[in-house]
């Protein structure tokens, strides 16, 4: 699939490949669906250079601390893949000024709010609604 150019963006994380498929995309966009990609930052820039007006979220954990609290307690990663990761959101957390929003995530109940709420504005962005809004004002004569 990468070959034939079928990913929107992917890459190669933690020793695995992931992408998103530019099918299911289409698809859930034909479908009038919100599209929220869980992708790290060599995706985001990937995503950013396809489509500049997407909307971009940085979710950033409370401290460096708590990451690796959080990645040691879920018990789903070896040591070393934990320590891989951990790398990695050294790099990659200075990156955040390249998103459009930012949340810290916190507690979990104000950062899913916080994403709802981006969603929700993202929707009403003008170059999101300029279709429907051209063709309301042609009902006004313009």
């Amino acid at each position: 699939m990468v070959a034939r150019a079928e990913f929107l963006e992917w890459a190669e994380v933690y020793g695995n490949l992931y992408g998103t498929s530019w099918k299911a995309l289409r698809q859930a966009r034909a479908a009038g669906q919100d599209v929220l990609l869980d992708i790290d930052v060599q995706g985001h820039r990937q995503v950013r250079q396809r489509f500049p007006d997407a909307t971009s979220i940085f979710l950033l954990p409370p401290s460096m601390a708590e990451l690796e609290r959080r990645l040691r307690r879920r018990h789903s990663d070896a040591p070393d893949v934990i320590e891989w990761r951990l790398a990695d959101a050294r790099r990659e957390v200075s990156s955040w000024p390249e998103y459009d929003f930012l949340i810290v995530n916190d507690l979990i109940r104000a950062t899913e709010r916080a994403l709802k709420a981006v969603v929700i504005a993202s929707r009403a962005r003008r170059v999101v609604q300029q279709g429907r809004a051209r063709e309301i004002v042609k009902t006004f004569g313009g």
